[in-house]
C-alpha cells in the first residue's frame, strides 16, 4: 500500500485556528470520506488530542494553532506519514523515532554528536525525504523522563533541545556497555514497550561467547564457524595451539580491535605474540606456551576472552583482508544485505579496524587484488552475501532481542571459504561508505522504512 504523506504547518498563535482544530488538506478527506468538522484523536507518538478536522480545497498538508503543535513536538515544514482509521476516529502522523545516544555537546552547536552528527544529519535529512520526525537523547535525559514526555535534540534550522512525546519507535546508538547495562535505561525501555507498546530495536550488544555460542545451534552455520570458545585455562590454549599454528585472544565485549592478541607457533616450539596498540602492533616471543599463559593470566583477572582458531586470510600486497557487511530489516521487517565492503589492514597492524589505520575498498577490488586463485574470485562475493544474511536470521532465532542493524565481519581464506569473525550490534557509523550532500546512505534509508515498519506506516 502506497505511503500516504504531509507536510505541517504551524500557524502563529492568535490566528483564526485554535489549538483542538486541524485543517486538513481536501483530497486527505475524500481519500478516507470524512465529513467537515469531524471529531477525531490526534495521534503523534504518545501524545493523543481530541481535535475537530476542517478541510481546505488547496492545501496538502495539515495546519495545526501553535500551542498544539508545541503540545504534540511537531514542527513547521516537517514531512510526515498519515495514517487514517475512521471507524476508531483516530488520526495517525509520525512516525515519530527517537535515537539513543552515549552523549550531547550542547556547548557545541555545529557538532553536538560529536563525529556521529553527520549520521544524526543524514538521519534528519532522510526524515524529510521518507517521512517521519527523529529526535536524539541520552541516559540523562531518560533519568529527567516523567514517561509522559522525553527532552531531546532535534534539527530545525539549528540543533536545540526540546520536549517530545514517547516515540513509536527507539533506535539504541548507546555506544557504552555501561550506559546500556543501566538500571534506569532499562527500566524506561522496559516501561515504554509496556505503555506505549514502543518498538526498541538494537536493543543490546552482543558479545563474543553468546553469538559463537548461539549460532552453533542453528541449522546450516556451523561452515561459517572457526572453532572459538571462551578462554578458561592453559589447558583449552594448549589445546587450541595443537590444533592450529595462530590462534587469536579476543576480549569478549571489545570493538575496533583494541585488545586483540595474536599467538603463534615457531620452528622449535617457542611462541610469538602480536599485541595490537594505538601506535601498530607491538611483538613479543616467548620460550614457551607456560609463558605465553602467565602473561595472559594476568589480563584474564580484567576482562573475560575468546579463543578463536586463526585463519589464513587472503591479503592484498601482504595485507591480511576481510569484509564488512550491513545487514538491516527493511520497510517489509524482512533482512537484506545493504552493503558489503573489504577492509585492508593499515601497515604493521594484523586487523582491518578503520580505527586501526585499515582502509576500506570495494569487495570487487579486495577480491581482485588479492592472493585468491583467480578461478575463486568470481563467486566470492555471492558466499558473502548469502553468509551475512544467514548470520542475521540466526541471530534472530537464536538470539533473544530485538535486532534491526547488524555489522558482521567476514573473512576468506586462500582456499576461498567463507568464515565468520564477529557480529555487532552498534556497528560504526564511520567506516562504511562516504557521504554525500545529495544524498543519505542505503545503511540510513533501511533504517528509516524499518522504523516506518514498526510504526505501523
Amino acid at each position: 500500500m502506497a505511503i500516504t504523506k504531509l507536510t505541517i504547518q504551524v500557524m502563529p498563535a492568535g490566528g483564526l485556528l485554535d489549538e483542538k482544530t486541524v485543517v486538513l488538506g481536501e483530497r486527505f478527506m475524500k481519500k478516507w470520506k470524512l465529513p467537515g468538522n469531524s471529531s477525531m484523536v490526534l495521534h503523534f507518538g504518545s501524545a493523543k488530542q481530541q481535535i475537530k478536522i476542517i478541510s481546505a480545497a488547496k492545501l496538502e498538508g495539515m495546519r495545526v494553532n501553535q500551542a498544539l503543535a508545541a503540545r504534540l513536538g511537531v514542527h513547521h515544514g516537517q514531512t510526515l506519514c498519515l495514517q487514517i482509521k475512521p471507524s476508531s476516529r483516530t488520526i495517525i502522523i509520525g512516525p515519530l523515532i527517537g535515537v539513543m545516544v552515549s552523549r550531547v555537546h550542547a556547548n557545541s552547536p555545529d557538532k553536538p554528536f560529536s563525529d556521529n552528527t553527520a549520521f544524526c544529519n543524514e538521519l534528519t535529512d532522510g526524515c524529510r525525504h521518507l517521512g517521519g520526525a527523529v529526535f536524539f537523547f541520552t541516559a540523562s535525559d531518560i533519568a529527567a523522563s516523567n514517561l509522559l514526555t522525553i527532552s531531546g535534540w532535534s534539527y530545525h534550522g539549528r540543533w536545540r533541545k526540546s520536549s517530545f512525546p514517547i516515540p513509536d519507535v527507539i533506535y539504541n546508538r548507546l555506544t557504552s556497555r555501561k550506559l546500556d547495562n543501566k538500571p534506569s535505561v532499562q527500566q524506561f525501555l522496559r516501561e515504554v514497550k509496556s505503555r506505549y507498546n514502543t518498538s526498541v530495536f538494537n536493543e543490546k550488544y552482543l558479545n563474543k561467547t553468546e553469538v559463537f555460542d548461539a549460532l552453533r545451534q542453528a541449522n546450516g552455520l556451523s561452515r561459517l564457524m572457526p572453532e572459538s570458545h571462551l578462554f578458561r585455562n592453559a589447558g583449552m590454549l594448549s589445546s587450541m595451539c595443537s590444533k592450529y599454528a595462530t590462534v587469536f585472544l579476543k576480549p569478549i565485549t571489545g570493538s575496533l580491535g583494541k585488545g586483540i592478541i595474536k599467538i603463534s607457533k615457531l620452528p622449535g616450539g617457542s611462541y610469538v605474540c602480536h599485541f595490537t596498540n594505538v601506535n601498530g602492533t607491538v611483538r613479543q616471543s616467548y620460550p614457551s606456551l607456560s609463558k605465553v599463559y602467565a602473561l595472559i593470566s594476568g589480563k584474564m583477572r580484567q576482562r573475560k576472552y575468546q579463543i578463536q582458531q586463526g585463519l589464513r586470510l587472503i591479503a592484498v600486497h601482504g595485507r591480511p583482508v576481510d569484509f564488512r557487511a550491513l545487514v538491516h530489516r527493511g520497510e517489509q521487517g524482512a533482512w537484506a544485505v545493504t552493503s558489503v565492503v573489504g577492509r585492508i589492514a593499515g601497515a604493521n597492524h594484523f586487523v582491518s579496524n578503520i580505527a586501526r589505520g585499515g582502509a576500506v575498498t570495494s569487495v570487487k577490488q579486495a577480491i581482485q587484488g588479492s592472493n585468491l586463485p583467480s578461478g575463486q574470485k568470481k563467486s566470492v562475493y555471492l558466499h558473502l552475501r548469502k553468509a551475512a544474511l544467514d548470520i542475521a536470521r540466526g541471530i534472530e532465532t537464536q538470539i533473544k532481542g530485538h535486532f534491526g542493524e547488524l555489522g558482521i565481519d567476514l573473512a576468506v581464506d586462500t582456499n576461498g571459504r567463507v568464515w565468520l569473525l564477529e557480529v555487532n550490534s552498534k556497528p560504526s557509523k564511520n567506516d562504511n561508505t562516504p557521504l554525500t550532500e545529495s544524498k543519505i546512505r542505503p545503511s540510513v534509508k533501511q533504517l528509516l522504512l524499518y522504523s516506518r515498519f514498526l510504526a505501523g506506516f
